[in-house]
């Protein structure tokens, strides 16, 4: 059962919300150490990302390459705009279909939430077309996959 929760807001937003079982230090160093990022944000299963380049800092390169081991594969790329230790990320991304999608403004925030984070997830899309056509895709499917990777992560609360 998936603990993503997927909404839209307006014409040309996503918010995704989930509860982890960590404490935000541990979901945000998830979401900007390269090292964990390959581990939890794969997709599906059978896929890999064999390039990882984040660069936790404003103006910090992303670069994510993921391949699914049968000659399949995509790739991410984007910059940082703000970090806010252990609270907040703020990023542009554009995934590479192979094209470039147009640019998609995310803020994420990591809330404390008992013993746990609140993580939310705020997407900012250029229209309604280019929000409608990421949907169609299924994105939420891989997005819990992943989340409940990095949930079961037993190393995720240690430094």
């Amino acid at each position: 059962m998936s603990k993503l929760t997927l909404k839209t807001e307006g014409d040309k937003h996503v918010v995704v919300t989930r509860r982890f079982d960590a404490p935000p230090e541990a979901v945000y160093r998830a979401h900007t150490e390269p090292a964990l990022l390959q581990k939890w944000l794969l997709g599906p299963d059978g896929w890999t990302m064999p390039v990882c380049v984040s660069e936790a800092r404003p103006g910090g390169r992303i670069r994510f390459e993921w391949t699914d081991g049968k000659g399949g594969g995509f790739h991410l790329t984007g910059e940082y705009l703000e970090l806010e230790p252990f609270s907040r990320i703020v990023h542009v991304e554009r995934m590479h279909l192979p094209d470039p999608t147009p640019d998609n403004r995310v803020e994420t925030t990591f809330k404390p939430d008992g013993d746990g984070t609140l993580f939310t997830l705020r997407m900012t899309l250029p229209d309604a077309a280019t929000r409608e056509a990421m949907l169609a895709t299924g994105m939420e499917h891989g997005m819990e996959a992943s989340y409940a990777r990095l949930d079961a992560m037993d190393n995720l609360v240690s430094p």
